[in-house]
């Protein structure tokens, strides 16, 4: 669907620019920034706001919610796709990775639901406010699917895949915790020893596991996909998925981990509600410790997106990084490494993806994807009203 894009001259903020933030004014004309106000027909008054640029999630779960709000109560895919789009667009995000697993656990998490979702969100792509894509949590056990993920891979342009393996945490799980076990069986509606069973069925499959992830990789290599590794307990754990290639850290669990990345420049991702929240909830490293020893790059929604932004005021806050670097760490850096170079810094040229945050409260009031809004609230909205332009919004 084609929205009208907006001919503006924003000024009076804050602006992110060139990796610092000062006082400024910015043009949006013809979906891109530029650096002509001439350009533009109309001029936005955004004192005591920041513009910065529009946030870039790698990794995100909490569309899952918006599918299946509780387990046995699920929507259909177009209606979830929709509700994470908004939920997106409401807090400054505007490009996201939604990480769909392709797993030996079935269900929503298995390769037949996967399937079903790409061809969902295929179809949904002509509605997108936020530029939504998809990333595949690929469990390493997986050996008969192969063939049928490199396809689905080729078929749904699919550039992002990360390998994990959840069977130690699954065995680990049924012995400390059976209740916590049998609560993950049910949700695909299995009964605790029919869990077990498929782990044990999956685990048989390790000796095959070393060559399927070599062909994963060589097939990744020819496609064009970026890949790495989720819950890196080590830095023996990291070199072995480094050495087939698998070069993004994605939630190491200990420092090990990401240092062993950063010996091999690797990019370190970690979550923004560990940084929000002030440590893992799982008791694993604290995002903001590896941040101050320079050993994360990126922030990710992981599960709720609100806290990106919000990660960002805290590290500057707590003095960690100035506010400038953290945003990059949701902005500049995430483009970086998905090679995205048209977006993730307010310069001439590049995409008029932009936040528009109320300095005093904090909260997102727009969120503008080249060059069209996706969201628009409270001042900023009153304030627009009152230039009198013809302006429609991009969710109408």
């Amino acid at each position: 669907m084609t929205y009208p894009i907006s001919q503006l001259s924003f000024t009076g903020a804050q602006v992110l620019r060139g990796g610092q933030i000062a006082a400024g004014d910015i043009t949006v004309t013809g979906g891109y920034v530029s650096d002509d106000p001439a350009a533009a027909n109309t001029q936005l008054d955004l004192t005591d706001y920041y513009v910065l640029p529009g946030i870039i999630d790698l990794h995100g779960d909490a569309f899952e919610h918006h599918i299946a709000p509780r387990p046995t109560a699920p929507f259909p895919i177009s209606l979830g796709l929709a509700g994470t789009d908004r939920d997106a667009a409401a807090n400054g995000v505007t490009t996201a990775w939604m990480a769909q697993s392709w797993s030996w656990e079935g269900g929503t998490r298995g390769p037949d639901f996967a399937e079903t979702f790409l061809a969902a969100h295929q179809a949904y792509k002509a509605l997108m406010l936020t530029d939504l894509r998809v990333q595949i949590r690929c469990e390493t056990h997986t050996v008969d699917t192969q063939d049928r993920l490199i396809a689905a891979i080729r078929t749904y342009g699919i550039d992002y895949v990360i390998f994990n393996n959840h069977l130690d945490e699954a065995v680990d799980m049924a012995r400390t915790h059976p209740e916590r076990a049998a609560h993950w069986a049910a949700r695909t509606g299995r009964s605790l020893a029919a869990h077990m069973a498929l782990v044990a069925a999956a685990q048989d499959l390790t000796p095959q596991v070393p060559r399927h992830l070599c062909n994963l990789a060589s097939a990744f290599d020819s496609l064009g996909v970026r890949y790495g590794s989720h819950d890196d307990a080590d830095g023996r754990t990291r070199e072995y998925y480094a050495m087939i290639g698998a070069k993004i850290c994605e939630f190491p669990t200990h420092r090990s981990a990401a240092a062993l990345a950063k010996t091999w420049r690797d990019p370190v991702i970690m979550g923004a509600p560990n940084v929000v929240r002030g440590g893992s909830q799982a008791g694993n490293i604290a995002a903001s410790t590896l941040i101050r020893d320079g050993l994360c790059d990126v922030l990710v929604s992981d599960y709720h997106y609100p806290t990106l932004a919000q990660a960002a005021f805290v590290l500057a806050d707590t003095g960690v990084i100035d506010l400038a670097q953290a945003w990059a760490m949701i902005s500049a850096n995430p483009a970086r490494i998905m090679g995205l170079k048209d977006r993730g810094t307010l310069a001439a040229g590049r995409r008029a993806d932009l936040v528009i945050v109320n300095a005093q409260t904090r909260q997102i009031e727009g969120t503008m994807v080249a060059g069209c809004w996706s969201y628009l609230a409270a001042g900023v909205a009153h304030r627009l009203c009152q230039t009198h332009q013809d302006f429609r919004l991009a969710a109408e």
